[in-house]
């Protein structure tokens, strides 16, 4: 099935009877949550979703303005609150800023989503000291930071949960994506550790989508990406509702921290392989 499932809401413990049992769920109505890189795309689909659990948005955006105006305008249709603020998140300075307007903005911000990512491809020895420091510099410093200026927020409102999306490059080599995979590998162990180093008060996990979208430019009706879903253990490519209704569950479970959740359908269970 390829719905989103119901989360954040109550629901009876299946132990109800038990003195050490809980129920609990955080509620997404009436928070603030900032989605990086959220103007289009995957970034996009995060952000209507949680603001259609409630939440505000802060949609982050680069240089897509008119993109980034449209989906705020499509947030605030579902009744909540949208901000975009621009940010190049590759200058430490502009998330020191990015972070100051969102204090100024909002009474507090309560999830945090590092969805901005580059997808640059190069060949390993074409790389230079500029290109890997471009990559890591969006990639994986600027989580790092958001991070860092995300938890004194959520520390100050009792709370909070980061959200990291990572992708397959993390766990097997990507001809020509050596700096993006990288970046990846080590986004996935920066959730392990500050999932450690910032409990109880704030839980970081990470998202590691598949085949989730075609490349742009790729239709995602074409034999390219038809092709490409063959390959999956679950015979199929996958859709944006299921990689957001998983952010959702990790925003809301809250014994829920330091996980890497695949959403590739099944990809994670073969042996990591090279990809041409």
């Amino acid at each position: 099935m390829r719905g989103i499932g119901t989360f954040c809401a109550s629901s009876p413990s299946v132990d109800s009877a038990s003195p050490t049992s809980h129920d609990r769920a955080m509620e997404l109505a009436g928070k603030t949550a900032l989605v990086t890189g959220s103007a289009r795309r995957l970034g996009k689909a995060i952000a209507l979703e949680l603001a259609s659990r409630g939440a505000s948005i802060v949609v982050h955006y680069g240089s897509s303005e008119k993109a980034a105006r449209e989906t705020a305008a499509d947030i605030e249709a579902l009744g909540v609150s949208a901000w975009p603020v621009q940010a190049d998140l590759r200058a430490p300075a502009d998330i020191e800023r990015l972070f100051d307007r969102i204090e100024e903005l909002s009474r507090g911000l309560t999830v945090l989503v590092n969805n901005a990512s580059s997808f640059e491809s190069e060949p390993f020895l074409e790389i230079d000291v500029e290109s890997w420091d471009k990559v890591l510099a969006l990639n994986l410093r600027a989580p790092f930071l958001c991070i860092q200026r995300a938890t004194a927020m959520m520390r100050a409102a009792g709370g909070g949960v980061i959200i990291n999306i990572a992708d397959r490059s993390a766990f097997e080599p990507w001809k020509k994506f050596a700096h993006h995979g990288t970046s990846k590998a080590a986004l996935v162990q920066l959730t392990r550790a500050a999932a450690h180093e910032l409990a109880p008060e704030v839980r970081v996990n990470c998202v590691v989508p598949g085949a989730i979208l075609p490349p742009p430019g790729i239709s995602e009706s074409g034999e390219f990406w038809r092709k490409r879903g063959d390959v999956v253990p679950l015979g199929r490519t996958g859709a944006k509702g299921e990689v957001t209704a998983a952010v959702v569950f990790l925003a809301c479970n809250e014994f829920i921290t330091g996980a890497v959740l695949p959403v590739d359908g099944g990809e994670h269970l073969k042996a990591p392989r090279a990809v041409s």
